[in-house]
């Protein structure tokens, strides 16, 4: 029902429009009494067997909602009952920031694709974390995205990423280190080997000075080679790094069905959704094999049916995550991904 009477309806506005209006109907909607109880009892499949362990941190199951849906934690629990075992919000910057202007996300719909520029647009850390504290449900596990403001320099990108670590540490249950989104101008910069190697060793001494350290993971570009990905598994053994999100979006045009007239009317963004399935179990299977499986991955890219799932785990991730997906194909993809987990005996 939902990808053929739905999404075709909401697929006639403006895409951030839309996102913007179908989270305003979910809070009051949520405010509806019992609608969290049903929304559970529809979605959820509560099975013990889907439970795992990862980086410490227990998750009901594996299937993750990807950063950059819920960028300012404003609807994390909401969003938790529709199945998913972990959430994760942001990516969040120090400060507040408008974004790139407008339009900055668009719809592929023939490649079931995305392409957004949106810049890291939000209201800062301090809006997040004050959402953060009123928590209620602290059986979902919740993830924190961070990366720097446009207007900081690379050179003081660090001190960007230990404001928000400090900021969000007690509210959050691991991190991930943003360097790879490319609609910020010169942030993928950052995952050149000198300067990520430097800004990682910092977060973990951070880390280190805390009584109970939180898990840091690393996201990554699928755009790198193989020898930048060479490169990314040292850094992670050497700075102790509990492991990897593979992928952001990618920069690439290649093989889409959408023209080439509306690709380049479209113009600069990330490219996220079914083009780049293939490319980011590449990248996950690239690094799982060469590192000797030495760190969990948390893939991400091009998930919209079971088998995109377990075509992830098999190449080696531990967790996946979904977003473009779960735009196209509904909240029902996250129960049919681990009703197909339990039937294949993979967890």
């Amino acid at each position: 029902m939902y990808k053929s009477l739905i999404f075709p309806i909401l697929s006639q506005f403006d895409a951030e429009e839309m996102h913007e209006f179908i989270f305003s109907l979910l809070k009051i909607i949520f405010y509806i009494p019992g609608i969290r109880w049903l929304t559970k009892k529809i979605y959820t499949i509560e099975d013990p067997e889907l439970e795992c362990t990862v980086f410490g941190l227990k998750f009901k199951n594996p299937i993750g909602l990807a950063a950059g849906l819920d960028k300012g934690a404003e609807l994390f629990e909401q969003l938790a009952c529709f199945g998913f075992g972990f959430i994760e919000i942001g990516t969040v910057t120090p400060l507040p920031q408008p974004g790139n202007d407008r339009p900055r996300l668009f719809r592929l719909k023939k490649d079931e694709a995305l392409i957004n520029r949106m810049g890291f647009n939000g209201e800062g850390v301090k809006v997040v974390v004050n959402r953060l504290k009123k928590r209620k449900n602290h059986q979902i596990i919740i993830g924190g995205n961070i990366g720097k403001n446009k207007i900081t320099s690379n050179e003081d990108a660090i001190k960007d990423y230990e404001i928000c670590f400090n900021e969000m540490f007690d509210w959050v249950d691991y991190f991930v280190v943003n360097v790879s989104s490319p609609n910020t101008p010169g942030l993928r910069a950052l995952q050149d080997k000198e300067p990520l190697a430097k800004l990682l060793v910092r977060l973990q001494e951070l880390n280190a000075q805390r009584e109970k350290p939180k898990p840091i993971l690393l996201k990554i570009a699928p755009d790198l080679t193989n020898e930048q990905l060479d490169d990314i598994i040292e850094i992670i053994k050497e700075t102790k790094l509990d492991g990897v999100v593979a992928t952001n979006t990618t920069i690439s045009r290649d093989h889409l069905k959408t023209s080439p007239e509306i690709i380049e009317k479209i113009g600069a963004g990330g490219l996220s959704g079914k083009p780049l399935t293939i490319r980011s179990t590449e990248v996950v299977k690239y690094l799982a094999e060469k590192s000797g499986n030495a760190f969990p991955i948390i893939a991400v890219g091009g998930i919209h049916n079971a088998a995109d799932a377990i075509e992830k785990i098999k190449a080696g991730a531990t967790l996946v995550q979904i977003y473009t997906g779960f735009i196209y194909e509904g909240p029902a993809l996250i129960k049919k991904i681990n009703k197909e987990i339990l039937s294949t005996e993979l967890v």
